[in-house]
């Protein structure tokens, strides 16, 4: 005999596993990637991931922010784009993660779905032997009288009790109905784990939202001065941003007309004098060609909604009117030029730029001061942002613009490099100084520059997202099944009837949460309360079993293979 065993540990020691092979595999693979652990640390790398979006400035926002940081950066720019940090959002690696948490929340939700419904098909589970094993036990006793009086038989009172619990709120099943220790099966609380599958659902619909704004929506800028319009064009955009899978056809022909732009600054208050307190800007919105003109007030933090789009209000300052006359005389530039606010008083950055201007182009940068003062030092600035003495300040250039050559020029900025100097203040023909009306002839016959008068502008920002409702309403979702799963107790309850030698209907009862519940007792409680009441007898105790290892033992055990019966109780 020992020779045998001998020989059989020889062989153990020899044997070895078996291959997974390529399908077994694979099989692994999605086991682990469909686990809710890969899922949740999918979600902790997806917003470690999103940290260089925040760090690092992103094409999709300002490519030319990104240009200069490469420029100032030789070193490291070009590695960091090599990796893609200036692209977090659409990268490689970045779009990797969120296929994976798509996926794994998919194999996760589908597969605990199934396993939902057949719980919910399937009966409460079968009553233990042993209900004093349970967390929380307790029983009752009807009297011989009570019970003869009212015609109260084992059988009887397990219907009662099942009549109880279904109104509460559980799932019942009577179970030996026509025997003398009949019992009851309760279970309730499985929209708990409904509301995990709702969370989980709701997040691969959150995912899918977001990733169908990214495609298919798009952002755009847009200065309106006062009494222009702007038509939903390509073309109509200062700068736009295209979602991947963007198509000209999906924008709306309508258009926005700034009518009026009205400021209101604060006058009473001392400490914030002149700080502004409204924006209200009307404006005339047509929804297609053919559509009649609306009316509407657009505010900070209040947008409109047109075409499918939302509008916001994000900017405004003031336009200065001005014609420009070159050295033939000819205009060559008419209308409102749009400066960039510096302060709260609007100190502002003015750029003009004359291409048409012949012989020479011209150009012209300085600031608009809305109330000028000069200082003893004699120089000039705004005290008030309401324009009670407007002025403009500007040096003047002529030469080559460098706009004849096709390639994109920033409309805020002067490139005064290859130009030749007119006038500033540190030349002998000084800066330009220009009230409102005034005009001034520049040096060696170049023309002239007249302030003709003033007006306002809104900066726009025109947002579109197919995705957005999709997150909203998957969001709310979310929030909805995570407070079912979180504050949704999982409960079983059996009940067990019998009749006592001297006539008494004895009754008890135990109850199980899946998980810890506090609320437990306070169920037992209840629900004695409520078979008391139907039975009109006096409660007996109830509450966490009389030894708390007995709970502890319960709880491994699950429903347990056996439990006292009321006899011998």
């Amino acid at each position: 005999m020992t020779k045998e065993k001998e020989s059989s540990r020889e062989v153990r020691s020899d044997a070895v596993l078996p291959a997974l092979g390529f399908t077994g595999t694979l099989r692994w693979a999605w086991t682990q990637l469909t686990s809710m652990r890969t899922a949740l640390f999918l979600l902790l790398l997806l917003a470690v991931a999103a940290v260089p979006g925040s760090l690092f400035p992103q094409r999709s926002a300002n490519p030319e922010v990104v240009t200069q940081y490469i420029q100032d950066n030789p070193d490291t720019g070009p590695v960091l784009d090599w990796f893609q940090l200036f692209d977090v959002y659409s990268s490689v690696w970045f779009s990797a993660i969120y296929l994976l948490l798509f996926i794994s929340l998919i194999g996760c939700v589908i597969p605990r779905a199934m396993a939902h419904g057949r719980a919910l098909r399937s009966q409460p589970p079968r009553t233990p032997k042993r209900l004093s094993r349970m967390p929380v036990y307790g029983t009752l006793e009807i009297p011989a009288a009570r019970a003869a009086e009212s015609g109260i038989t084992p059988s009887s009172a397990a219907a009662d009790a099942a009549a109880v619990l279904k109104k509460r709120g559980y799932r019942v099943e009577v179970r030996d109905a026509g025997t003398d220790r009949p019992s009851v099966g309760a279970e309730r609380g499985l929209s708990k784990e409904l509301g995990n599958l709702v969370f989980h659902t709701s997040l691969i619909g959150v995912l899918v939202s977001v990733a169908v704004g990214s495609l298919f929506g798009y952002n755009g800028q847009k200065v309106i001065v006062e009494g222009d319009s702007f038509v939903n064009t390509l073309v109509g955009y200062d700068s736009f941003t295209p979602g991947s899978n963007f198509s000209g056809d999906q924008l709306e022909p309508y258009s926005i007309r700034l009518d009026a732009f009205d400021v209101q600054f604060d006058r009473s208050q001392p400490t914030n004098y002149g700080s502004p307190i409204d924006f209200t800007a009307n404006v005339t919105t047509q929804d297609g060609p053919g559509a009649e003109p609306e009316e509407q007030v657009l505010k900070v933090n209040d947008p409109i909604t047109i075409g499918g789009t939302s509008v916001y209000l994000v900017g405004n300052g003031y336009a200065p009117v001005v014609t420009i006359r070159d050295g033939e005389g000819n205009v060559a530039l008419e209308g409102p030029v749009v400066s960039v606010p510096s302060d709260g008083l609007y100190t502002s950055l003015v750029v003009i730029k004359a291409p048409d201007a012949k012989p020479e182009q011209l150009g012209f940068v300085g600031f608009f001061l809305p109330t000028a003062f000069v200082d003893e030092a004699g120089v000039s600035f705004s005290r008030d942002p309401d324009p009670f003495n407007p002025q403009l300040n500007l040096n003047a250039y002529y030469g080559d613009l460098g706009l004849d050559e096709g390639n994109p020029k920033n409309v805020y900025v002067l490139d005064t490099e290859d130009l030749t100097e007119l006038n500033s203040r540190t030349s002998e023909n000084g800066g330009i100084t220009l009230g409102a009306e005034e005009t001034y002839e520049l040096p060696e016959g170049k023309g002239s520059i007249t302030f003709e008068g003033l007006r306002r502008y809104v900066a726009l920002d025109v947002h579109h997202d197919p995705g957005q409702l999709g997150a909203l309403v998957f969001s709310t979702l979310a929030l909805t099944g995570l407070s079912a799963s979180l504050f949704i107790g999982r409960r079983r309850l059996w009940v067990r009837t019998g009749a006592h030698a001297d006539g008494r209907v004895m009754v008890e009862y135990g109850l199980l949460a899946r998980g810890s519940d506090h609320r437990l007792s306070g169920e037992a409680k209840a629900v004695e309360g409520l078979l008391a009441k139907r039975w009109l007898v006096q409660q007996q105790r109830t509450g966490e079993n009389e030894l708390q290892t007995a709970g502890a033992r319960a709880a491994g055990s699950g429903t347990g293979e056996s439990h006292n019966d009321a006899k011998d109780k």
